[in-house]
């Protein structure tokens, strides 16, 4: 059975709080990123975690390697410091949030064209309404 591992980095991007959560599942990396707006409290984001995590919407897996070990309490509390003196989030989190906002975008793109598409349909359809309707008695 593969091991499923979760993380949240919330820090500020001006105006904002930002939360990105990092999914690692089957060797595979999916991450979501969520807006807070005023700086968040730790129970606020427990709340947040426990009732819209399952709502999220995650970007496509991109590969990435798990390191599997024995950790050491002290070392794991040097990389918690460092991680929140490191203020971002990291390179396999950036590369499946583009993934996540060009997928988004050219489902937009296809919206909008379908829509623009029906549009014009309609008013070439209302277009021959009028020319029969102008001929109808003559």
């Amino acid at each position: 059975m593969d091991k499923v591992s979760g993380r949240l980095t919330v820090f500020f991007e001006e105006p904002f709080w930002i939360g990105v959560f990092e999914r690692i599942s089957e060797r595979k990396l999916s991450v979501c990123k969520v807006t807070f707006g005023a700086e968040p409290k730790d129970c606020e984001i427990y709340d947040f975690v426990l009732k819209n995590y399952y709502r999220l919407k995650f970007s496509p897996a991109v590969a990435t390697d798990v390191k599997e070990a024995g950790r050491n309490p002290k070392r794991v509390q040097r990389e918690v410091r460092k991680q929140v003196q490191n203020t971002g989030i990291g390179t396999k989190s950036q590369q499946a949030l583009k993934l996540q906002q060009e997928q988004l975008k050219t489902e937009r793109k296809a919206v909008s064209r379908e829509q623009r598409e029906a549009e014009k349909q309609l008013q070439f359809e209302m277009k021959q309404q009028k020319r029969k309707e102008k001929h109808r008695g003559r």
